[in-house]
């Protein structure tokens, strides 16, 4: 019972290890990405610098060219509207139809369905057979 207890433990402490050893390799690579990435935005934040003092004259402009943006729609709009022709098209138009006539639907042949006012031999004769 005792070896069996000692052997137990081993395995339990082998287990651990190996456990401890996976996740101290993953836990190494995430802290190299984290510098890396550390690396990164300290580099943008040096090249942001020069930006930032602009920034305001930036948001400026953008908020001239937002408010004139309405104004510039509607000019473009009249624009279209005064250089597109009017079609020469009736206003009123019925529903499209085929030349052929009306199509006869088959989806009531494989099931028996005759509608009402045909008889067998007629709607035989009608498709041909």
């Amino acid at each position: 019972m005792v070896v069996l207890s000692v052997i137990d433990i081993v395995l339990l402490i082998a287990g651990l290890a190996i456990y401890l050893f996976i996740v101290g390799g993953q836990l190494t690579r995430i802290a190299a990405n984290l510098e890396e990435c550390r690396d990164l935005v300290r580099r943008i934040k040096r090249n942001a610098e020069p930006i930032s003092q602009d920034v305001g004259h930036i948001n400026e402009t953008g908020t001239i060219v937002a408010g004139a943006l309405p104004l510039l729609y509607d000019m473009a709009e009249g624009i279209v509207k005064g250089v597109t022709p009017e079609p020469d098209v009736p206003a009123e138009r019925g529903p499209a139809r085929p030349a052929s006539g009306r199509r006869r639907s088959r989806l009531h042949d494989g099931v028996g369905y005759l509608p009402a006012g045909t008889s067998p031999l007629a709607d035989a004769h009608a498709r041909g057979r």
